[in-house]
């Protein structure tokens, strides 16, 4: 159970790296251009950050109120959202 804890976190952590990354660009961008779809951008980047800075927290503090059997199941959810995250900075680059 812990390694799947511990895959999930790390997943999660790939995913906060990469939204950093995505909000950094996308507040370049909006100093250059000044369009209000980059301010949407900025925001969903941000909150891409909290939600897995909160996860990252979770899997760590309240480790034993996971049920086991649910583990696979974040983590394929952990990896599409690394997955799309992924996406968007490769298109944004």
């Amino acid at each position: 159970m812990e390694n799947l804890m511990e895959i999930n976190a790390i997943v999660s952590i790939g995913t906060i790296i990469i939204s950093g990354i995505l909000l950094y660009l996308y507040a370049k961008i909006y100093s250059k251009v000044r369009a209000t779809f980059t301010i949407g951008l900025m925001f969903f980047a941000s909150m891409l950050v909290v939600q897995n800075l909160i996860v990252v927290y979770a899997y760590f503090a309240m480790a034993p109120l996971y049920a086991e059997g649910l583990l696979p199941y974040f983590l394929f959810i952990h990896i599409a959202e690394l997955a799309g995250v992924a996406s968007l900075l490769k298109i944004t680059l």
